[in-house]
């Protein structure tokens, strides 16, 4: 009888427990829709995409309010869509500071992993972090001539892994991507070749895959509380290790490479974020930990976009022949064998293809990363108690029919408009808007964005040029349940275009190709 009542009585503990950690607080305002806490916990036990899960869930009571409460990493907070809400989330950063994990959820492996950083600060720190590292990360004079050589590597890739497959079956492409992406951005940022793409099996990028495989794990992330107790969940104990071993091998590696420019006094044109990092380092600036934090977050945001965009356009591209066409048409018309930054922004279809893409497919799809520092109303409207977490789901906002008409969720270029300089408008003009915010906006807006619209430009105009291809006929879209936004597992079958007047990589080197000078957009 005693055992009965204490199982019992513990049962209830349990519930009361749960009870309190999943109850909506009286706070946050009730004429808000309240989506299901089942809704977040979906990737438990379904396989829904986050497109199936927006269209069902998500999309009705968002577009007709604007803002629902939303459950997520522990908490209830309110997530928005209407453009009227975004502006004002975004404008006013001294209300709704950034707030990334370190702060959110401190104890975590996801804030073991990101610590304190450029991105995820606020204050203080976010100024001395972004007078440090803006300069490396927005100048004009990225070299192109690397852009083009390691684009025409993963084309031999493609084509060599294509061969090695049977007749009509495809590649699966993201590995051959994560190797190109990590590639560029260790020699455009990090002043490193971590031989991604001639190292199959390379330490840097198997750490990395195996530490989202432990982290974006739906259960953990919708209870980090977890994280606090690595001695009853033995996997997050390994995510803690795994963490380590690549803050160490990543540190390591970078401190070890040949020195190019970091010693140097003053900063000159071709020093990298990683030259600044180690002078403010060397001049007391920034401690240990924050070089360190820095680094880690350039090396995973530097790659991450140009890892996930490729793998929506291979898929887009492959489904709709006409485009593929169109873009080939127009890139051949260039009679161009090494394009430039210049080359490559002239082309209108080809710069309204890379925004279409990422409408449709906006990489970071939904991001809770802003926290109420008072009570506030967003867009003059939503009551937001402080230490209410905010956040905004662009999918949802990029699809939505009262921002970009009936035709929203179809894959349209041409809505962009017909000249470059028209659609460069159109994409400032939505920014500030807040109608399209694959990069967020305003003056916390990404600041590699011009570098990954340029590596994004030339990766294409080599990628067409030189190969067709198509989605593999057993192949069905799926995207991920949650975070990022990208085809899972996508197989594409290439076919060899012979390419006239292109030169070797060796000949690229000094034949003049000019450094990128291509403006913002």
């Amino acid at each position: 009888m005693a055992l009965i009542t204490a199982v019992t009585f513990g049962i209830w503990c349990l519930g009361l427990l749960l009870w309190w950690k999943i109850h909506v607080p009286s706070n946050l305002p009730s004429n808000l829709p309240r989506i299901p806490v089942y809704v977040s916990l979906l990737g438990l036990w379904s396989d829904l995409g986050q497109d199936e899960i927006y269209d069902r869930w998500l999309r009705k009571p968002l577009e007709q309010h604007g803002a629902v409460r939303f459950w997520f990493a522990g908490r209830w907070s309110i997530l928005v869509i209407k453009p009227q809400y975004l502006t004002d989330l975004f404008r006013n950063e001294d209300i709704y500071a950034k707030a990334g994990n370190q702060k959110k959820i401190p104890w975590s492996v996801m804030a073991s992993l990101l610590g304190d950083n450029i991105i995820s600060s606020h204050g203080d720190n976010w100024r001395l972090y972004t007078s440090i590292m803006k300069p490396g990360m927005t100048k004009r004079n990225f070299d192109c001539r690397q852009l083009v050589n390691k684009s025409r590597k993963l084309v031999e890739l493609l084509l060599q892994a294509q061969s090695r497959t049977a007749a009509g079956k495809g590649v699966v492409i993201n590995p051959f991507i994560l190797r190109y992406a990590i590639s560029v951005m260790g020699q455009s940022f990090l002043d490193i070749d971590f031989q991604c793409l001639k190292d199959q099996e390379n330490p840097i990028i198997e750490l990395q895959t195996t530490i989202k495989r432990s982290i974006f794990k739906p259960f953990y992330m919708n209870f980090p509380v977890a994280d606090k107790y690595p001695a009853l969940f033995p996997s997050r104990k390994r995510a803690f290790t795994l963490v380590k071993r690549f803050e160490s091998l990543l540190c390591e590696l970078i401190r070890d490479r040949p020195r190019t420019g970091s010693d140097k006094k003053h900063q000159s044109d071709n020093d990298q974020v990683v030259h600044m990092l180690e002078q403010a380092l060397k001049e007391g600036k920034i401690t240990e930990k924050q070089y360190r934090d820095n680094l880690k977050i350039t090396f995973i945001v530097a790659h991450e976009n140009t890892q996930l965009l490729p793998n929506s356009m291979f898929y887009q591209i492959g489904i709709d022949p006409k485009v593929q066409d169109k873009l080939r048409d127009e890139i051949s018309a260039t009679g161009v064998a090494n394009p430039t930054a210049d080359t490559v922004n002239k082309l209108p279809y080809l710069t309204s293809v890379i925004y279409e893409l990422l409408r449709l497919y906006p990489p970071i799809s939904q991001l809770t990363n802003r926290v109420a520092e008072c009570d506030a109303l967003l867009g003059d409207t939503v009551p937001v108690p402080a230490n209410t977490y905010v956040g905004w789901n662009a999918y949802g906002v990029h699809t939505s029919s009262a921002n970009w008409g009936p035709n929203a969720q179809d894959f349209i270029p041409e809505r962009w408009g017909l000249s470059v300089e028209e659609m460069q408008l159109k994409f400032r003009r939505d920014t500030i808007r807040g109608t399209f915010i694959p990069f967020n906006a305003h003056m916390r807006k990404c600041l590699g964005q011009a570098f990954v619209l340029l590596q994004m430009k030339i990766a294409v105009f080599e990628l067409v040029r030189s190969m067709r291809w198509k989605v593999d006929p057993e192949y069905k879209l799926k995207l991920p349940g949650a975070g990022v936004l990208a085809p899972v597992g996508c197989r594409i079958v290439f076919e060899e275009i012979e390419v006239r007047g292109q030169v070797s990589e060796a000949e690229t080197a000094d034949d003049g190709v000019s450094l990128y000078d291509g403006g913002d957009l």
